[in-house]
Parts: structure tokens; C-alpha cells; sequence
């Protein structure tokens, strides 16, 4: 199936790592030129050298996204090398986990600055140019404890939230410029992260992280993880002209473990 996304820009943010990786790689085998922001150059440049060695040639930027100059710069960066950015794909930062003793003034404000300002600054940075040229497709990798509230993520949850929101109301307001704004929920996708949130749950639970692991799993109805690739393939569509009429959608990507509407 043709996508349409031969030459295509695409600026993946969270690019060098777990889902974010997975989505480099993915729109270049459908032809896009793609350019990869991390807040970390050494993580940069490993997944650069990773791409490289299947012949998957990327720009590769270090910011951090907090800062909104950061996110402007990128994109004059990004839009220097490769030319107008076409589709913006949102995957970085994530929100560390928490004990309930930990919850303080700083574990918020690092919720919100980990992942929903990041995404923020990154789509303030891309809408000028693209309600200019009346077209473009923004994807925002939002995880789903935005959803489901869970002891430990509090705070990263209330920022995906926040960021479910802002979709949805982007893809309200910026529709008539042709401009489409979509999320994708993953719930538990096996990536590096993973390891964070199974240290804590073994440490609550007073089990090893092993059977942490084989627990949650047996609570999926599917019986294991997700994996980035997967979801790599549904951000790639919803950046499509084959989903050219599609925006305001946030798609559950959770083996329907969680069953709300």
C-alpha cells in the first residue's frame, strides 16, 4: 500500500530510543526524510549508528524540549537540512514513577516538564509553518496513564492527560487549515522504560521484578506487552493520506487491557 509519504519530512522528537526509534525507522521505509531530536547526545548518537547500519540515513538534533527557544531552534535546524517539516511525530520524555512518600512539589513539576511541555513547544514551534502551507499531520505518543490513574504515575498521568486534551483541541482549531492532530495511547510496550516501572511494582509487591513482569502480563488480554514497532505502524498511518480524514482520534494501542471508551 502507498502511503504518500515518499520525501515527506518528518521531525520524530524522542527519536533515539524505544518507540520514538521504531518510528525513524519506519518512515523511512516509506520513502520520508526523517530527522531525530533527543535530549541526550550520546543516546543520539548510538541510535544514529544504529540507523546507519540498516542504510537508514537521519538528521539528528540534541535539544531540550522544555525550553520553548529549544523547540524553535530545532525546527530552523531541521527545516535547514531537510526542508519544511511536514509531519511531527511526539514521543519524548517520560515521566519517572513514584512511591506515595515522594509525591512533592518537585515530582509534579517533573511530570510536566518531562512530557506534556515538551510536546507543547514542539507543536508551537511546527504550527506557523504549517498553517502557512495549510497542511500537516501531527502525531502525539501519549502513554494511556493518562486514562487509568495509577498510584506510582500520578504525575506523568495528569501530563498525558493534559496532552489528550490538547490534541483533541488542536485538531478542533487547526482542521480548516488543513492541518490533522491524532494521538496514540500505548499502554504497557515493552521498551527500556519498562524496567523502571517493573523495579517499583516489585518492590511494592515484595516480589522479584521477573514475576512483576509475568504478572502484568497475565493481566492483558492479548497476554504480553506491546512492542515499539507496533506502534511505530499506526503512528505511520495516521500521518498517511490514508488518513487523510482522520484527526481528534486518540487510538488505544493497550492489548485492550483497558476498557473504557
Amino acid at each position: 500500500m502507498d502511503l504518500g509519504l515518499e520525501g515527506r519530512v518528518v521531525l520524530i522528537t524522542g527519536g533515539s530510543k524505544g518507540i520514538g526509534l521504531a518510528c525513524a525507522r519506519a518512515f523511512a521505509a516509506e520513502g520520508a526524510r526523517v530527522a531525530i531530536v533527543a535530549r541526550n547526545q550520546e543516546n543520539l548518537d548510538r541510535a544514529r549508528a544504529d540507523l546507519e547500519s540498516v542504510g537508514i540515513d537521519v538528521f539528528a538534533l540534541a535539544a531540550d524540549l522544555t525550553r520553548a527557544e529549544a523547540a524553535s531552534a530545532m525546527t530552523a535546524a531541521t527545516q535547514e537540512a531537510l526542508g519544511p517539516i511536514d509531519i511531527l511525530v511526539n514521543c519524548a520524555g517520560a515521566a519517572k514513577r513514584h512511591a506515595l512518600d515522594q509525591y512533592d512539589s518537585h515530582a509534579w513539576h517533573h511530570g510536566m516538564d518531562a512530557k506534556f511541555y515538551p510536546y507543547v513547544h514542539a507543536m508551537d514551534a511546527v504550527r506557523p509553518g504549517m498553517i502557512e502551507r495549510r497542511k500537516g499531520a501531527v502525531v502525539n505518543i501519549v502513554g494511556a496513564g493518562g486514562k487509568r490513574a495509577q498510584p506510582t504515575h500520578l504525575a506523568g498521568g495528569a501530563a498525558n492527560a493534559a496532552l489528550m486534551l490538547v490534541t483533541v483541541g488542536w485538531a478542533n482549531a487547526l482542521g480548516r487549515f488543513g492541518i490533522r492532530v491524532n494521538a496514540i495511547n500505548p499502554a504497557a510496550t515493552y521498551t527500556g522504560r519498562v524496567e523502571q516501572a517493573l523495579a517499583l511494582e516489585a518492590k511494592e509487591k515484595g516480589i522479584s521484578a521477573a514475576e512483576a513482569l509475568k504478572r502484568l502480563e497475565a493481566a492483558i488480554p492479548f497476554g504480553r506487552y506491546g512492542q515499539p514497532d507496533e506502534v511505530a505502524a499506526v503512528a505511520v498511518f495516521l500521518a498517511s493520506d490514508k488518513a487523510s480524514y482522520v484527526s481528534g482520534a486518540v487510538i488505544p494501542m493497550d492489548g485492550a487491557a483497558i476498557a473504557v471508551i
